[in-house]
């Protein structure tokens, strides 16, 4: 069985991404298979944007670093059944066509100008909160938070994760998959 969500402990506090196995199965299993190998343990967002998105998932913290688990880059899985219709999309980063590697951003807000340009994977499923809190820290002149927050633990999980996002910033979304956003590398 295929993993269905994925935990992030940092420091900021707990979110719970919800996978959009159907739609996007192998930029899913990226993902899951990334946190299950420890792959994003100890990395920062490294670039926030205040009411548009947070980014994280690289390895060196630099925004241009990252492999898959399918080694090196792999294609989108773009689908005109998602799009970045508002906050807690979860989109693969990229630097261009087919360029996915471990990035990812959540947005703050609907962006749909990143529709067709980035695969969406899932939604936040609990703890909004905390990526609402991290969109909010300071920042440098090229978006890097002044103080890093840090991913401590991500882990995946078949079904939402018993304790779920420790609490604030529970949303429950329903009615369907909600449409999606997308982000690229920098």
């Amino acid at each position: 069985m295929s993993f269905t969500h994925v935990k992030f402990e940092t420091s900021a506090g707990t979110f719970v991404i919800e996978l959009y196995h159907r739609h996007t199965p192998r930029t899913c299993h990226n993902i899951a298979e990334l946190s299950r190998l420890g792959y994003y343990d100890g990395t920062v967002f490294h670039r926030t944007i205040r009411d548009f998105m947070v980014q994280c998932g690289d390895p060196t913290g630099t925004g241009r670093g990252g492999e898959s688990v399918y080694g090196g880059k792999f294609e989108d899985e773009l689908t005109r059944n998602l799009k970045h219709t508002g906050a807690g999309i979860c989109s693969m980063a990229n630097s261009g066509p087919d360029t996915n590697g471990s990035q990812f951003f959540v947005t703050l807000k609907p962006t749909p100008f990143l529709d067709g340009k980035h695969t969406i994977f899932g939604r936040i499923y609990s703890g909004m909160g905390v990526i609402q809190k991290i969109g909010m820290v300071a920042t440098d002149a090229t978006d890097r938070p002044r103080n890093p927050v840090t991913i401590h633990r991500a882990s995946p999980h078949v079904g939402p994760p018993p304790d779920g996002a420790g609490g604030s910033g529970m949303i429950a979304i329903t009615g369907g998959v909600t449409p999606a956003l997308a982000l690229t590398q920098q």
